[in-house]
């Protein structure tokens, strides 16, 4: 019996040792693989940034650049190493933390992190534009390899628009290398935070027996080295204390034996303790501490399995900080983080407790409210979260003033499922944004349809610019006032669409700024009125031209190119820019539109009076010609007033030695009055609506050779 009992006392010994060099090995893995993701979502805080994508463009110089994407993740994140690549994966700043040549640096592992950022790519090229389960705010990819002889975490992300407003060609956007030590000050982090005696890292496995080995594996499964610890083994610690004991007598075994049952329920309790602090650090988001998308998931997945038995509803509340990036910008992250606990606080303490309340990443939050018998909970809710946040945070000494958008979306009235629940809490988001921020919406199916039908029109829009007959360009004409003779056309672009006829321009250019096909679309609209204008010497051509497009540092050669090709002078061509991009442009802005005046080009202010008018901007902008918006031209001859305002803009530009033009003009009275306050040039339906490129031809018995046409 005694033998039995002291067989069991080893066998028991042995598996409770077992068990606890498992779930060592295990905690080492989730370690490393939090790293990984915490190296990426590091990387994101400088790559999901507008200022980081004009930055490596060439608008910023390589202090800016070692300051923000360099030395600053070293100093502030603990990375060993930075680098930015451009499209051609050249090499144009770097950073390594011992000082070493980053050139040199990156020359050693160059063919391991191109594969990396050539996976990086295809996946871009699949307009996979999110992260990993959408907790990221972009693609990437990350292995093990080796670095200057260290094992390390290398994680590549695109430097890409966090506004969307910045255009970028895929498959072309500059990416951003992060390296990450797994020897040095993180083992020593490993040993401390985990009490892991003895852990050290080796590239051969030499454990000695008493010592337990984990291999590091890239994924393509190259060993990279080894971590080499002396595991905790709770059954040989007690063992070795009672095995005096065992030698002496056996008639202790009893005792010995209930006090390691003791000894290894205790032990037992740590591990489950350990192993409950590794769920909890998997479900949890580690700034604020509140659920991550994981358990938002799951707890959002009950509430709606609830809902048939209850018959009580389920709402989703998708929030978003307004100004927040502008809290980044000005104060730094370490404000912005602070700022998220902050929020997160205090939406916890207008919440229930049944309620949850998820952090899914950047400035994104979720609330989920289960048993409801009606929305009006949800909307009391959002006009707390509201009244709350426009209460000043205290940052770093600084008050803080934010707002939030909120998107409401209810099971079962909405959805049934957590994906359409979610998606249409987000479509709600969105039009609460639209509205003007600071506010909440609840989902409508007007909001989805209106989302669907700019997902078609998006589309359609992209396989219209991919071939030729849809989008047309029409010209409208241009008078001289007094005689009333045509001195120009203004190019406009039209869709005719197969199956919707005449698309309005009004809804397919915003659709085109917003996705990115506002320059596909310009110089398409470009290179067929340079085409059309070229048989009419006599004429100045206008054409529309977005900030999206002047903000291209290539715009004026593209343009220079373009005018060169047809033959067309550049004092003949007027480029139309609205009033709202030249305040706001940009350097590069400013360099395409002086470039193209040196050049003889002329710039024309669109719209003028619409956006952020004072007589004190005009005398900043370069510009050669005013255009008057047709909302002060229609109103002429009514009783608001809009004659004097008309005439105050054409007394402005002549004092300025600037020309005017009037557009939108229908009546005669309009007419009149216009030429009579000197106003140089008239245009609007009143004199011809856009006419094709063959009706011109033919009012001024033009005819295009062969050679014309083939340029075309």
């Amino acid at each position: 019996m005694s033998i039995l009992a002291v067989s069991l006392l080893f066998w028991g010994g042995k598996e409770a040792d077992d068990v606890a060099v498992a779930r060592q090995q295990k905690l080492v893995h989730l370690v490393i693989s939090k790293l990984r993701e915490t190296v990426a979502h590091n990387q994101e805080s400088v790559t999901v940034w507008d200022d980081a994508v004009e930055a490596v463009r060439g608008a910023r110089d390589s202090e800016w650049l070692d300051n923000n994407l360099g030395s600053w993740m070293h100093e502030y994140f603990g990375h060993n190493g930075a680098f930015v690549l451009d499209a051609s994966n050249k090499l144009v700043h770097g950073f390594s933390s011992d000082g070493a040549d980053s050139a040199a640096v990156f020359a050693g592992m160059a063919d391991q992190v191109l594969s990396l950022i050539e996976e990086l790519r295809e996946t871009m090229a699949a307009d996979d534009t999110g992260g990993s389960e959408g907790r990221m705010l972009s693609p990437g990819a990350a292995d093990l390899l080796v670095v200057k002889d260290h094992p390390a975490v290398v994680s590549v992300k695109p430097i890409v628009s966090d506004t969307g407003e910045l255009e970028q060609t895929s498959g072309e956007e500059y990416v951003h290398v992060a390296v990450r030590y797994l020897d040095g000050t993180f083992l020593q982090n490993l040993e401390r935070e985990y009490l892991f005696t003895g852990i050290r890292y080796a590239w051969k496995n030499d454990a000695a027996q008493a010592e337990s080995a984990l291999p590091l594996t890239s994924a393509t499964g190259e060993v990279v080295g080894y971590f080499i610890w002396q595991p905790y083994k709770p059954g040989s610690s007690m063992l070795s204390r009672v095995a005096p004991v065992l030698v002496v007598t056996l008639c202790l075994i009893l005792l010995v034996i209930s006090v390691l049952l003791f000894v290894l329920i205790q032990r037992s309790k740590r591990l489950h303790a350990s192993e409950a602090q590794m769920k909890h650090l998997a479900l949890h988001d580690t700034l604020t501490g509140l659920p991550n998308r994981a358990l938002f998931g799951e707890r959002l997945d009950r509430a709606l399995g609830e809902v048939q038995r209850t018959r009580q509803s389920v709402a989703v509340l998708y929030l978003d900080l307004d100004r927040f990036k502008q809290v980044n910008d000005t104060l730094g992250h370490p404000a912005g983080d602070t700022l998220i606990q902050e929020f997160g606080k205090r939406l916890c303490a207008l919440t229930r407790g049944i309620d949850t309340v998820a952090r899914i990443g950047g400035d994104e939050f979720i609330i989920v409210l289960p048993g409801l018998d009606n929305v009006r909970r949800a909307e009391v809710l959002c006009r707390r979260v509201i009244d709350s946040v426009r209460k000043p945070f205290d940052i770093h000494d600084n008050k803080v003033f934010v707002g939030v958008s909120i998107g409401v979306a209810v099971a079962p009235e909405h959805a049934a499922s957590r994906t359409e629940l979610t998606r249409k809490a987000d479509i709600a988001l969105y039009q609460a944004k639209n509205a003007g921020r600071n506010g909440y919406a609840i989902f409508g199916p007007a909001m989805d349809l209106k989302v669907q039908e700019r997902r078609e029109i998006e589309r359609d829009l992209r396989k219209a610019l991919a071939s030729e007959g849809e989008i047309q360009v029409h010209y409208q004409p241009l008078y001289r006032a007094g005689d009333m003779q045509i001195t120009g056309v203004e190019a406009l672009a039209r869709w005719k669409h197969p199956a919707r006829g005449w698309i309005s321009p009004d809804v397919f250019v915003p659709v085109a700024e917003e996705t990115g096909l506002i320059e596909a679309l310009g110089r398409r609209v470009l290179r067929e009125a340079c085409y059309a204008a070229s048989a009419w010497p006599a004429m100045r051509l206008a054409v529309n031209v977005s900030a999206i497009e002047l903000r291209n540092p290539r715009f004026a050669d593209r343009l220079a190119e373009m005018l060169e090709n047809y033959r067309f002078p550049p004092h003949n061509l007027e480029l139309e820019v609205t009033e709202s991009a030249l305040s706001g442009s940009s350097e590069v802005c400013e360099m395409n539109v002086g470039r193209l005046r040196k050049a003889g080009v002329s710039v024309a202010l669109d719209d003028f009076g619409t956006g952020f008018s004072t007589f004190s901007r005009l005398q900043k902008l370069q510009v050669d010609r005013i255009k008057i918006d047709q909302s002060f031209v229609c109103g002429i001859g009514r009783s608001g007033g809009d004659e004097s305002i008309v005439q105050a803009i054409v007394s402005l530009a002549h004092a300025r030695g600037l020309e005017t033009t009037a557009e939108g003009i229908e009546t005669s009275e309009q007419c009149a009055f216009l030429e009579r306050i000197g106003c140089d040039e008239l245009q609007g339906f009143l004199f011809s609506h856009p006419v094709t490129i063959q009706q011109v031809d033919e009012s001024f018995g033009n005819s295009r050779d062969e050679k014309t046409a083939t340029a075309a």
